[in-house]
């Protein structure tokens, strides 16, 4: 899912900098890129796929088996 939000974010920055729209000192080519780094950096680190609890992925797999 961070992958998907990073490069749609990358696709922003990259059409705001071909376009050369001025959207203000905030959200410029420079902030959207650090944010793309970040939800990469976030995917890699296998953010957003942690169970709840130790034992949560056997017991799905072994029940899902009867």
């Amino acid at each position: 899912m961070f992958a998907v939000i990073a490069a749609i974010l990358f696709a922003v920055a990259l059409l705001i900098d071909l376009l050369g729209a001025g959207t203000g000192p905030i959200l410029d080519v420079g902030t959207l890129s650090l944010a793309g780094f970040l939800c990469i950096a976030l995917h890699l680190a296998g953010a957003g796929t942690w169970t709840s609890g130790r034992w949560g992925s056997y017991r799905r797999r072994r029940y899902a088996r009867r």
